[in-house]
């Protein structure tokens, strides 16, 4: 499997992904002769359907579960003095990937006019979403209003910042307000459960828009009509809301979670009400996702 780079945002390296399931996956997407001849277009429909991902996440959710974490730990050097319970405290697997951390351990900024990363992932942000290439895929590009299944909507969008986000299985699977809001019920568009790792995407782009997703929309002061979009992917069917809608939030306060697996996330944010901080930007133009970490600057409000 060919190596997945990333900046991280806090040293300024440039590293090599270490992928959970990566034989699976290159299994599946890979373009080698062996990939072609043992992973069949059935083997694909079958990944894509929720009842696989909740046969897979029964298992995790399994008191024998509970062997893996350790090694699990072990193997990608992960810091268990950052996790808000002992490692022995967790009953299963996704009871650790589900893991809260220390408040101490992310901490937030505090400006009220700078919005924060809201979780831990490796990043992609675009200023401007019609001046951006960056997230075509064999000349295609992702159409926003499917994306956000609402044509209008879309349009309030057209010239607007986006920022993608990809949880990969290691990360912290905890999501959080980008900055002080008042979210709307969450909207619920059904979807297949396609993988979202970057040698899928590379396939196709439209995994995006195919699977299953849930648009929270945000009422802020500082930075407009947010809306925040989380969409699932193979072993993860279970996108959980943990948050009251029509209640005022603080910047950093828990919006949900995801149940075991990687994941996506979009924040899009209406025309020049945010100015992505220049060091993301960077990074994304020279076509490198950035390893950010919840509570990191993400940008500034503009004065409207």
């Amino acid at each position: 499997m060919n190596p997945i780079p990333f900046i991280d945002r806090a040293t300024g390296k440039k590293c090599d992904e270490r992928v959970y399931g990566g034989k699976a996956l290159q299994l599946l997407y890979g373009d080698d002769l062996v990939s072609k001849i043992l992973s069949p277009p059935l083997l694909h429909l079958l990944c894509r359907y929720p009842l696989f991902s909740h046969l897979y996440g029964s298992w995790q959710k399994s008191a024998k579960s509970k062997a893996k974490i350790k090694p699990f730990i072990k193997e990608f050097e992960l810091d268990s003095s950052e996790y808000l319970l002992d490692v022995d405290a967790y009953t299963s697997f996704n009871d650790f990937f589900i893991r809260k951390l220390k408040p101490e351990a992310r901490p937030i900024v505090a400006e009220d006019n700078i919005a924060i990363i809201p979780a831990d992932a490796r990043y992609l942000f675009h200023q401007n979403i019609q001046e951006s290439d960056g997230f075509i895929v064999k000349g295609e590009k992702f159409c926003l209003s499917i994306l956000l299944g609402d044509l209008e909507l879309a349009k309030k969008y057209e010239g607007g910042s986006m920022v993608m986000a990809r949880l990969c299985p290691v990360d912290y699977h905890r999501y959080h307000f980008p900055c002080d809001s008042v979210p709307k019920e969450t909207r619920f568009i059904n979807g297949w459960l396609y993988s979202v790792n970057p040698i899928a995407l590379k396939k196709n782009i439209h995994v995006l828009t195919q699977n299953k997703r849930a648009i929270t929309e945000l009422e802020t002061q500082a930075f407009g009509t947010v809306q925040y979009l989380e969409i699932g992917a193979t072993s993860v069917g279970s996108i959980n809301q943990t948050y009251t809608p029509n209640e005022p939030y603080k910047k950093g306060d828990e919006l949900g979670y995801f149940s075991f697996g990687a994941s996506f996330l979009i924040l899009l944010f209406e025309k020049g009400r945010i100015q992505i901080d220049q060091d993301l930007l960077e990074a994304t133009a020279k076509g490198t996702e950035m390893r950010c970490l919840l509570g990191q600057s993400l940008g500034t409000g503009a004065n409207l």
